[in-house]
């Protein structure tokens, strides 16, 4: 029988046959507390013989699962179906862990399962430009508390740009599986759904003021590219209506304050990229996907409706020519000061 590991570590794969080895060889530092699960999506390269080759040379830490191609959104859920560990974590194939990080992460949560384990893990991620660009960290130090276990109610304030994402969390494994989320299938920025659907059920945090995941950025072909997001705006809606039908805020709110004010602040950033998304395509189709996806949302009641008239996401939608101009000329601001491609 095989021991339970504390993580499990998913790498969603698709012609990763350039950078995969570098992903895998940070990941297996983590020893035998580590469960590695390669995700092979149909590949057309070499991805899945390398993928077989760990497996045989780690049979007790690596595992892979081929199959037909069905997105990275697919290949999260079947990675959680297929997880182990008590713990579990998403590293995308182009990027890895800062290695020396990552024991003092596994370290941290070995010892906070001795006194019951957290709901939730956050972590720093890193910004690393294939351009060259300096490095840039995006830390959580003003928002969390570092190295204890707390409740929402123990958090402080998080900035306007700032919100959790895959390179930042690690769930415990039950409290995804409990959310029964499903991510849909050929869906690029489906990961903002991963994070934020779950997050309606945690109770126990603890913040690590670690670099641990390194998120390389400038590669061709990735979701973060701004050909992307015009081309695939759409996904962006899909997936911030998903968001929205996810969790009934106002209500959190009432029960947990802090909680519902957060997942209020990060709908509304949700929503405000599918509109800047959609406005950076520049159709009049666009255009009337936007209004679909508000009239969804104001359907819903009046919280849905605060978030179209009242709202910094309300603001990007604003219609008309200059509405269009003002939205993606804000979004191309916050994107050169955030720098995420």
């Amino acid at each position: 029988m095989k021991t339970t590991k504390l993580l499990t570590v998913t790498v969603p794969c698709y012609n990763s046959e350039p950078y995969m080895d570098r992903c895998l060889e940070t990941l297996l530092t983590g020893g035998d507390r580590v469960e590695i699960i390669i995700i092979n999506d149909g590949s057309k390269d070499r991805t899945g013989e390398i993928a077989d080759r760990y497996v045989a040379q780690y049979p007790d830490r690596v595992r892979v699962v081929h199959q037909e191609n069905g997105g990275h959104g697919e290949g999260i859920n079947q990675g959680l179906r297929h997880a182990t560990g008590r713990y579990f974590k998403v590293v995308d194939s182009d990027d890895w862990v800062d290695t020396a990080s990552f024991q003092r992460v596994l370290d941290k949560l070995e010892s906070l399962e001795r006194i019951g384990g957290v709901d939730l893990m956050i972590c720093n991620y890193v910004y690393t430009y294939q351009d060259g660009r300096p490095n840039q960290v995006i830390t959580y130090a003003n928002a969390f508390p570092e190295g204890r276990v707390i409740g929402w109610e123990d958090t402080r304030h998080f900035n306007v740009n700032q919100y959790l994402t895959l390179h930042s969390a690690i769930y415990r494994t039950q409290i995804l599986r409990n959310s029964g989320i499903v991510l849909p299938k050929h869906t690029f920025f489906e990961d903002n759904l991963y994070v934020y659907a779950p997050l309606r059920l945690t109770k126990t945090l603890c913040y690590l003021d670690e670099n641990l995941y390194q998120y390389l950025i400038g590669r061709e072909g990735q979701s973060v590219s701004d050909e992307s997001m015009k081309k695939n705006y759409k996904h962006q809606i899909l997936v911030a209506t998903r968001i929205f039908d996810s969790a009934d805020v106002m209500a959190i709110k009432k029960d947990n304050p802090k909680l519902g004010r957060y997942l209020h602040h990060e709908l509304t950033m949700m929503l405000a990229m599918a509109a800047a998304f959609a406005r950076i395509n520049g159709t009049k189709q666009a255009e009337r996907d936007i209004e679909e996806m508000w009239k969804h949302i104001k359907n819903s009641g009046a919280y849905g409706r605060r978030l179209r008239y009242a709202s910094l996401a309300g603001a990007a939608s604003i219609p008309g020519r200059l509405g269009r101009k003002s939205c993606v000329a804000g979004f191309r601001v916050a994107h050169k000061i955030v720098g995420f491609n």
